[in-house]
């Protein structure tokens, strides 16, 4: 295998902006599933710091009273500590649309109003298309005196309330609101990488490019703009301590640091013309796929991706496509929720009918029927491939907002099968020492598990719940199709609001990434 068959090459990333190096080598990572296991694995990592050690975090939002473990610390706690340790803790959130429209505006304000008051320094970060948003979630945590204790957290889970969820699904206790189908506590199922290695210093520079960007941090928002300079706010980015070395080669993983960037109202000076490397890195993976593509993701629902796979399952006759999706969406309503279904269907319906007995789409739920709201941003190709990290299958993550993720390949040609396995084992409620993996381990062959399972608990339900309930988790996915009224209305919503394209319009008219 080379390494330029799957990952992009320099000239390929679109961006000649950034000093990002293209791919890092000799790196160890491990996919870390739920935030339970996340924020538990965190904590430890960020009270071992000491005076003179640095965490750099970036977050869609960040809720300052969140729990970490059972019995704390919260978020507000942990990086608080750390500043008033000496510590040196920066972050960028994003600034957020308004609270009365069910964002987390205020949640983010404070985050960083507690943790400047204990000598660190937290931005509220607007450089944005109008509409978009920042949606990476990073965490890097530096030793300078001791760089292979270096580590670094990418994937999707944020800083904040009903992410603190565990391999049974019973949701965070301190939980969003959010479609009444989830109930009190949504169980939410999740992914985040932790990355060891020298992709730490990758990432590293990834938050410096856009601590150190002049751009005003609410150009676009004058109310904003003006609301921080009467209160007082921090609006100006202090020096950040020098970048230290990458740390030292630690693993067989080769790592590829995925960005979105949007060709913007203004430009980024590491990236002036955007970025969309996420994009350009799965459209050449994808049509690499001969076997299996397996990915979970919270919004499948874009026409662009669901073009990707059409070609790729036309291509290869063989190639089955297995996708975890949320059963429904996260929010309810006569306005919110069409554009919300209009997308999915058509994207499901795009790939269903070019390959009805090839395309496999499923939902989860826990052991008490209730519903789990899928989070996860993965893809795994072959067992060979693999990425996670904060952008969803849709032309928003790919081309509009801001957005981070990690494509791992591997010498030992084990990180994307172990990671398929890992996440299906819970699905189907196999045990996770592999020992009842059977088919599982063979792409050709788990497709048929998969769905067996599947239909097992769907014929369950069926027969009014006679017998115990079979093992596993997965139930097939009924993406629901609107009417033609409700669709004439929702799917200008969709595509222009709820999917925007972040491209210029010279690229657009090239249909160029």
């Amino acid at each position: 295998m080379k390494l330029d068959d799957w990952f992009l090459r320099a000239d390929e990333r679109g961006n000649p902006d950034s000093q990002l190096p293209n791919w890092c080598s000799g790196n160890r990572v491990e996919p870390l599933v739920h935030g339970a296991t996340y924020f538990d694995r965190l904590v430890t990592e960020v009270e071992a710091l000491r005076a003179g050690d640095y965490v750099f975090f970036t977050d869609w939002r960040g809720d300052p009273d969140q729990k970490m473990r059972d019995d704390g610390p919260t978020i507000r706690e942990l990086f608080c500590s750390a500043a008033e340790r000496g510590v040196i803790v920066k972050g960028l959130v994003w600034r957020s649309h308004l609270d009365k429209l069910a964002y987390s505006e205020e949640e983010n304000r404070h985050l960083g109003e507690h943790i400047e008051r204990a000598g660190g320094e937290v931005l509220l970060d607007q450089r944005v298309r109008i509409g978009g948003s920042h949606h990476q979630k990073l965490v890097v945590i530096r030793h300078p005196d001791e760089p292979e204790r270096d580590v670094a957290f990418a994937g999707g889970i944020d800083l904040c309330h009903s992410r603190r969820d565990d391999a049974n699904h019973h949701g965070d206790p301190q939980a969003i609101e959010m479609s009444k189908q989830y109930g009190d506590r949504p169980p939410w199922h999740d992914v985040q990488l932790q990355l060891r290695g020298p992709v730490v210093g990758a990432l590293d520079m990834t938050f410096r490019e856009r601590w150190t960007d002049p751009a005003s941090l609410d150009m676009l928002n004058p109310l904003a703009w003006l609301r921080d300079k009467l209160g007082g706010a921090d609006m100006t980015a202090d020096p950040l301590p020098d970048q230290p070395p990458d740390p030292p080669v630690c693993g067989p993983h080769h790592v590829q640091v995925l960005r979105t960037y949007p060709d913007a109202h203004f430009a980024y000076d590491f990236a002036v013309d955007g970025e969309r490397s996420i994009a350009r890195a799965y459209s050449k993976a994808v049509p690499r796929a001969r076997k299996l593509i397996y990915l979970e993701d919270q919004y499948l629902w874009s026409k662009r991706v669901a073009d990707l796979f059409v070609e790729a399952l036309r291509a290869n006759r063989d190639l089955h496509l297995v996708a975890v999706v949320p059963r429904y969406p996260d929010v309810d309503g006569r306005l919110a929720l069409p554009p919300n279904q209009v997308g999915r269907w058509q994207a499901i319906d795009t790939c269903r009918r070019s390959a009805p007995d090839r395309v496999h789409v499923f939902d989860v739920e826990n052991h008490a029927g209730t519903p789990v709201y899928v989070h996860a941003k993965v893809c795994v190709i072959d067992d060979v491939w693999a990425c996670s990290g904060s952008d969803n299958f849709n032309r928003r993550s790919w081309t509009h907002d801001s957005e981070l993720s990690c494509a791992v390949l591997d010498d030992e040609g084990r990180f994307a099968r172990d990671l398929r396995l890992r996440l299906l084992r819970e699905h189907l409620d196999r045990a996770e020492d592999g020992s009842e993996d059977g088919g599982l381990a063979d792409p050709a062959r788990a497709v048929d598990e998969i769905n067996a399972a599947a239909d097992a608990l769907e014929a369950w339900y069926a027969s009014g719940r006679v017998g115990p309930r079979p093992p596993g988790r997965l139930r097939p996915h009924k993406a629901e199709r609107l009417g033609l009224f409700t669709r004439m209305w929702a799917e200008p919503v969709y595509r222009f609001v709820y999917d925007p394209d972040g491209r210029s319009y010279r690229d657009r008219l090239r249909r160029r990434l």
